[in-house]
């Protein structure tokens, strides 16, 4: 009995660590996409914004232009853009139409979904209005 228990507690422990270095991981890829949007003259309005609808790692704001940023950091750039899935899509639209409800032109707004990718090296690609024209 006692080497079951401590199989579990090695499993909870290593499962624990994974999700830490995932979320360091994640932290640092915003950060590292809020400086790139951020040097070309953007202005990070929020990070990690929460609203009914999910979570938007990043929001963005030039003139009245607002930008929605989902980051996905993976081993390389297809497996990063394989995880943004077309439920996640439809969650940030829910929480993005909450936020801009906010805005004095509210659903108005001049706004766009863009999509920072970044690899296992901290490389990243930047793909802008990612959600359509």
């Amino acid at each position: 009995m006692a080497g079951i228990g401590a199989g579990r507690t090695v499993q909870t422990v290593q499962r624990r660590d994974r999700g830490l270095r995932a979320h360091l991981a994640g932290a640092a890829a915003e950060a590292r996409i809020a400086q790139d949007y951020e040097r070309r003259g953007f202005t990070i309005v929020r990070r990690r914004w929460r609203g009914r609808g999910g979570e938007i790692d990043l929001i963005a704001r030039r003139g009245d232009v607002v930008v929605f940023i989902e980051v996905k950091a993976a081993r390389d750039f297809a497996r990063a853009a394989e995880a943004l899935r077309p439920w996640q899509m439809a969650r940030l639209y829910e929480a993005a139409s909450e936020f801009l409800g906010g805005e004095p032109a509210g659903l108005l707004t001049e706004a766009r979904f863009d999509v920072a990718l970044v690899n296992g090296q901290g490389a990243y690609q930047i793909v802008e209005n990612a959600f359509g024209a």
